[in-house]
């Protein structure tokens, strides 16, 4: 049901397939384990949105980013967050020119494919509006010129949850503008070991990150969001997405009062634009040319999980979003 769009041709479809099969074995060649993250990056950049990741320090997300920026042929800057950061030292800014008597514009880092905004909860709320608001226009103003961003455009931003000093926590209507929020978890111990092994080899280590062969271009990345686009999704599925975000805002009836309680607020419409187009591109990701509900199920915890807020009895009683979660997709009859 895309009116108005060819669906994906066979050709189309063998050459996403070829494109994809690069830009993961690059990734692979280079990142010890982390599929989840590579699947949430990869579903980001395809479906045109932003991902937010959340985990301890040293879990290889700045590593992650870099490396897919260099394996797509990518501008990346990467953003440290402080709380003395403005939000021209992400947009940029005019700086008078003494030989010429004039002021000149010098764009900000935020003018890249790939960003990265490094604990984004330790910048001030000024600063992180900027940036999201860079995010939501693709572009940017400085005096009064409007500049538009590169495309594809895609900020990979983190948050460490452990520290809360010094931190300024993202409101829940900035937190919406992500597409996915993805927890990045601690390696197993055969992925731990095969890091040592590889730093070992010279395959990871300080500066490593520059020496990913570029293998994919961005109009071949261009062309995956196009095909994304394309892709089918039937009635039963889009009604499916629409009742699962609807149970969200009036959960007791569906999942009972005992744990609609630990429910403050349901996703917004967003959710429901956020698992059309991320479905799409895991599809895609799957080989096919059409969305099934199972695509909807595995997406979850990702689309949900920074738009199910919970209330604070459900953090002093160290209940979870995704066991919510769970429980609202267990009430709704699948397609």
């Amino acid at each position: 049901m895309n009116v108005g769009h060819a669906a994906p041709t066979d050709q189309e479809m063998a050459r996403a397939a070829g494109v994809l099969k690069v830009i993961s074995d690059t990734y692979s060649a280079k990142m010890v384990g982390q599929e989840r993250l590579r699947t949430s990056l990869l579903i980001s950049l395809i479906a045109d949105g932003h991902i937010l990741l959340e985990s301890v320090p040293g879990l290889a997300k700045t590593t992650a980013a870099s490396t897919l920026a260099a394996t797509v042929q990518a501008q990346f800057k990467r953003i440290q967050c402080t709380p003395d950061l403005l939000p021209s030292d992400i947009t940029g800014n005019q700086i008078y020119d003494n030989s010429s008597g004039s002021f000149r514009t010098v764009l900000g880092p935020v003018h890249a494919n790939f960003v990265l905004l490094d604990e984004i909860n330790r910048s001030s709320a000024k600063t992180q509006s900027a940036m999201l608001e860079a995010m939501q226009e693709h572009q940017t103003t400085i005096g009064g010129e409007i500049y538009p961003l590169p495309e594809p455009f895609l900020v990979i931003a983190t948050q460490n949850p452990i520290e809360q000093e010094g931190t300024y926590e993202l409101p829940e209507a900035q937190m919406d503008r992500f597409l996915l929020k993805e927890i990045v978890e601690y390696p197993s111990p055969n992925e731990e070991l095969e890091v040592l092994n590889r730093i070992d080899s010279g395959v990871l280590g300080r500066g490593s990150e520059g020496h990913v062969a570029s293998v994919v271009s961005l109009d071949d990345v261009k062309m995956l969001q196009d095909i994304a686009s394309r892709i089918y999704v039937d009635a039963a599925v889009r009604n499916y997405i629409v009742s699962l975000v609807y149970v969200t805002r009036n959960p007791a009836p569906y999942i009972g009062e005992e744990k609609a309680r630990y429910l403050k607020y349901g996703a917004s419409p967003r959710a429901s634009i956020a698992f059309l187009q991320a479905a799409r591109a895991y599809a895609l990701l799957s080989g096919r040319s059409y969305v099934v509900p199972e695509d909807v199920r595995s997406l979850r915890h990702v689309v949900l999980r920074h738009r199910v807020l919970l209330t604070f009895e459900a953090q002093a009683e160290n209940i979870r979003s995704e066991e919510i979660i769970d429980a609202i997709f267990a009430a709704v009859p699948t397609p």
